[in-house]
């Protein structure tokens, strides 16, 4: 069972069945750092191919973008160190550096997430949320589904930037 995919293995628990996506997707995301990551050099993890994005700022910004999703959609607006962090995710020197420091903190950062998402109740998935300084309007649902795709996004990001610097 545990070769399937974490969508395939069956709900995870404490989870209610609208969010059990949001938390297979997490834990999809979470298992590729942990496998992925493992003995790739702190050279290779901050190498930029073609002047693009490196592989810790995947990792880091996945789990800032986490962080800030879900600030909103507990009805939050960012706070002064959330915004400090996003301008420093793609910066080598910020922050996790190493291979065995970005898993470590990618995993405190999942398991923050799934502690939120096994707390939300099926009645709060429609309350409104605003979003950003424009207020842009959403709801839980939203945010959530939106936290595991944009994490799920950078995942991919990171294991290409991975093929192309291997």
């Amino acid at each position: 069972m545990s070769n399937n995919p974490p969508w395939l293995r069956g709900p995870v628990g404490g989870v209610i069945p609208l969010l059990q996506p949001v938390a297979h997707s997490l834990t999809d995301c979470l298992e590729d750092v942990q496998a992925r990551l493992t003995g790739v050099t702190v050279e290779r993890i901050w190498t930029k191919p073609g002047n693009g994005a490196s592989i810790g700022f995947h990792v880091r910004h996945a789990m800032g973008s986490l962080d800030r999703l879900l600030t909103y959609a507990r009805g939050e607006q960012l706070s002064a160190e959330q915004l400090a962090t996003l301008k420093t995710e793609g910066i080598r020197g910020e922050g996790p550096q190493t291979a065995e420091e970005l898993t470590a903190a990618f995993e405190q950062a999942i398991d923050k997430a799934m502690l939120q998402v096994r707390g939300t109740r099926v009645n709060d998935l429609l309350l409104g949320r605003d979003v950003g300084r424009a207020r842009l309007p959403s709801n839980v649902l939203g945010l959530l589904f939106h936290a595991a795709e944009h994490t799920q996004r950078h995942m991919a990001q990171m294991s290409t930037t991975l093929k192309i610097v291997t």
